[in-house]
């Protein structure tokens, strides 16, 4: 049943997930099992994705079939298991209304065991400071910025958060299409990663 359950997250069957997750609770597993299971579903995902053998349309529908999932799980669960790494805060800065790559990391970050906490697009960098100060226990933030003109707006939310005093708190990721490892260095940011998978590995190195 769970093995069921892996594959059914793995290729995206997002009409057969909820009755996989039903009968694998039905035949005796536990909630936490299926969570896991989806997880590790979501880490192969992620893996394939890295190789290139699949792609975003592909990792984003098996991203909807886990969140589909553990929309059965959640009753059971209790709040605890499904954010057991702890809070993760996303949004693209200001000026920049680029929304699919943040969401797919939003999603890919859920599954990796976050509660994740999405900003949406063209966030102020008062508003990532805010919200990082109102939940103490988020580990990670996440910025996400597509337009090279909005580059200097992700310059302005790191150097916030850092001038708040948040960096013992929370680790700062960055990513999008004109972001470069060079530059995360150059503004404080403690991580870069080029795409959705790997930012799940990351925040989860970050959180612990």
């Amino acid at each position: 049943m769970i093995e069921a359950i892996k594959e059914t997250v793995v290729n995206g069957k997002l009409k057969k997930i909820e009755e996989a997750v039903q009968e694998a609770l039905n035949g005796g597993a536990t909630a936490q099992e299926v969570l896991d299971s989806m997880m590790g579903a979501m880490d192969e995902v992620g893996a394939k994705f890295q190789k290139n053998e699949i792609y975003v349309p592909e990792m984003l529908v098996a991203a909807k079939t886990m969140q589909r999932g553990v929309g059965v799980l959640k009753p059971l669960l209790g709040g605890g298991a499904v954010g057991k790494n702890g809070k993760f805060i996303i949004g693209t800065v200001a000026g920049d209304l680029h929304d699919i790559g943040k969401n797919l990391v939003a999603m890919m970050v859920e599954a990796a065991g976050f509660e994740v906490i999405d900003l949406g697009i063209d966030v102020p960098a008062e508003k990532f400071v805010e919200t990082v100060k109102a939940n103490p226990d988020c580990k990670v933030v996440g910025v996400s910025a597509l337009l090279t003109t909005t580059m200097e707006a992700m310059r302005v939310t790191v150097k916030a958060l850092i001038d708040a005093g948040l960096k013992d708190q929370v680790k700062i990721m960055v990513g999008g299409a004109p972001i470069t490892q060079a530059f995360a260095d150059e503004i404080g940011a403690d991580a870069y990663t080029t795409d959705a998978a790997s930012a799940a590995t990351k925040a989860k190195e970050l959180a612990n």
